[in-house]
């Protein structure tokens, strides 16, 4: 008997990691349709800047050449949510941009005011998280919980 596992044939990373995005659209989407967050709800969403489909203006780009977290909280505008992904409206430095980001290219989603987490690795991206600035269209008030509660990591990096 051995203790290697088997690769399998069926695609259990991409169709967990379809059905987690999921999750992240149809939140956003609820939030498209009633107006707003509800209560202290606020959103950390990390997403890869260079992938297909990813529209940011070029100012944005240029200081966030690989990976970019937005915060959707106080003043965001003009939430429009896709099957396969969202745009918004944000100020960045009190210049309106409007961003289009595809659900594959997220890679951290992050409720601080219940301490829910999902993570992501995205479609063509490699593993490794770049080092970045921290959003600066919303003033956060709080970071993530620290104790794992309700927090979701799915790491679907393959042993060799």
């Amino acid at each position: 008997m051995t203790d290697e596992t088997p690769e399998s044939l069926i695609p259990y990373d991409e169709i967990v990691q379809e059905a987690l995005r999921d999750v992240v659209g149809r939140v956003l989407g609820e939030v498209e349709r009633s107006g707003g967050l509800p209560g202290e709800h606020h959103f950390y969403i990390t997403f890869k800047t260079k992938l297909p489909g990813v529209s940011i203006p070029k100012h944005l780009t240029e200081r966030f050449p690989d990976e970019m977290t937005i915060v959707l909280q106080h003043r965001f505008w003009d939430l429009k949510v896709e099957q396969d992904a969202f745009s918004v409206g944000l100020s960045f430095g009190g210049v309106p941009s409007t961003l289009h980001v595809p659900f594959a290219a997220v890679t951290d989603f992050v409720d601080p005011a219940v301490d829910f987490s999902l993570k992501f690795q995205a479609s063509g991206a490699d593993d490794a998280h770049e080092q970045h600035e921290e959003a600066e269209n919303d003033a956060p008030k709080a970071e993530p919980g620290e104790d794992g509660s309700n927090v979701v990591s799915v790491d679907f990096t393959r042993k060799k």
